[in-house]
Protein backbone atom coordinates (compact mmCIF):
# COMPACT_ATOMS: atom_id res chain seq x y z
CA UNK A 1 0.00 0.00 0.00
CA UNK A 2 1.45 3.58 -0.73
CA UNK A 3 1.54 6.20 2.02
CA UNK A 4 -1.65 8.43 2.60
CA UNK A 5 -1.33 12.11 2.66
CA UNK A 6 -0.35 14.21 5.84
CA UNK A 7 0.46 17.70 4.38
CA UNK A 8 -0.78 19.41 1.23
CA UNK A 9 -0.03 22.78 0.02
CA UNK A 10 -1.35 24.73 -3.08
CA UNK A 11 1.56 26.10 -5.15
CA UNK A 12 1.62 28.26 -8.37
CA UNK A 13 -0.03 26.90 -11.69
CA UNK A 14 -2.51 24.59 -10.31
CA UNK A 15 0.13 22.22 -9.05
CA UNK A 16 0.26 20.51 -4.88
CA UNK A 17 2.95 20.42 -2.61
CA UNK A 18 2.11 16.74 -0.76
CA UNK A 19 4.00 15.57 2.32
CA UNK A 20 3.23 11.90 2.96
CA UNK A 21 3.50 9.54 5.75
CA UNK A 22 6.71 8.06 4.59
CA UNK A 23 7.83 11.95 4.95
CA UNK A 24 8.79 12.41 1.12
CA UNK A 25 7.28 15.82 -0.18
CA UNK A 26 6.04 15.68 -4.01
CA UNK A 27 4.47 17.65 -5.83
CA UNK A 28 1.14 16.73 -7.90
CA UNK A 29 0.23 18.87 -11.41
CA UNK A 30 -3.63 19.24 -11.40
CA UNK A 31 -3.44 20.82 -15.35
CA UNK A 32 -4.20 17.65 -17.05
CA UNK A 33 -7.55 17.74 -14.81
CA UNK A 34 -8.75 21.34 -14.89
CA UNK A 35 -10.33 20.40 -18.15
CA UNK A 36 -12.58 17.07 -17.17
CA UNK A 37 -15.88 17.30 -15.56
CA UNK A 38 -16.28 18.89 -12.35
CA UNK A 39 -12.25 19.39 -12.15
CA UNK A 40 -13.12 22.70 -13.97
CA UNK A 41 -13.88 24.29 -10.92
CA UNK A 42 -10.46 24.37 -9.77
CA UNK A 43 -9.60 26.93 -12.35
CA UNK A 44 -11.40 29.34 -9.24
CA UNK A 45 -7.94 30.00 -7.30
CA UNK A 46 -10.30 29.82 -4.18
CA UNK A 47 -11.69 26.68 -4.57
CA UNK A 48 -8.57 25.86 -5.79
CA UNK A 49 -6.38 27.20 -2.41
CA UNK A 50 -9.00 25.29 -0.13
CA UNK A 51 -7.27 21.52 -0.69
CA UNK A 52 -7.21 20.20 2.66
CA UNK A 53 -5.96 17.00 3.58
CA UNK A 54 -9.15 14.65 3.93
CA UNK A 55 -9.13 10.89 5.23
CA UNK A 56 -5.26 9.82 3.89
CA UNK A 57 -6.36 12.19 0.96
CA UNK A 58 -7.12 15.58 -0.08
CA UNK A 59 -10.24 17.05 -0.59
CA UNK A 60 -11.77 20.51 -1.17
CA UNK A 61 -14.56 22.61 -0.16
CA UNK A 62 -16.82 21.94 -3.32
CA UNK A 63 -16.60 18.15 -2.50
CA UNK A 64 -13.88 16.89 -5.20
CA UNK A 65 -11.21 14.35 -4.12
CA UNK A 66 -8.47 12.43 -5.14
CA UNK A 67 -7.63 8.98 -4.62
CA UNK A 68 -4.61 9.12 -2.65
CA UNK A 69 -2.85 6.01 -4.51
CA UNK A 70 -2.98 8.20 -7.81
CA UNK A 71 -1.45 11.78 -6.01
CA UNK A 72 1.42 9.50 -4.90
CA UNK A 73 2.10 7.29 -8.23
CA UNK A 74 1.15 10.49 -10.33
CA UNK A 75 3.48 13.05 -8.53
CA UNK A 76 6.72 13.62 -8.77
CA UNK A 77 9.62 13.58 -5.87
CA UNK A 78 10.35 17.56 -5.37
CA UNK A 79 13.94 19.04 -5.76
CA UNK A 80 15.44 20.24 -2.69
CA UNK A 81 17.70 23.17 -3.09
CA UNK A 82 19.84 23.65 -0.33
CA UNK A 83 19.57 26.75 1.46
CA UNK A 84 23.10 28.30 1.04
CA UNK A 85 22.65 28.01 -3.60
Amino acid sequence: MNPRVAKVSPLENYQLLLTFTNGEERVFDMNPYLEKGMFRELKNQSIFRSVKVFLGSIQWINGLDLCPDTLYLNSTKRDIVPEDH
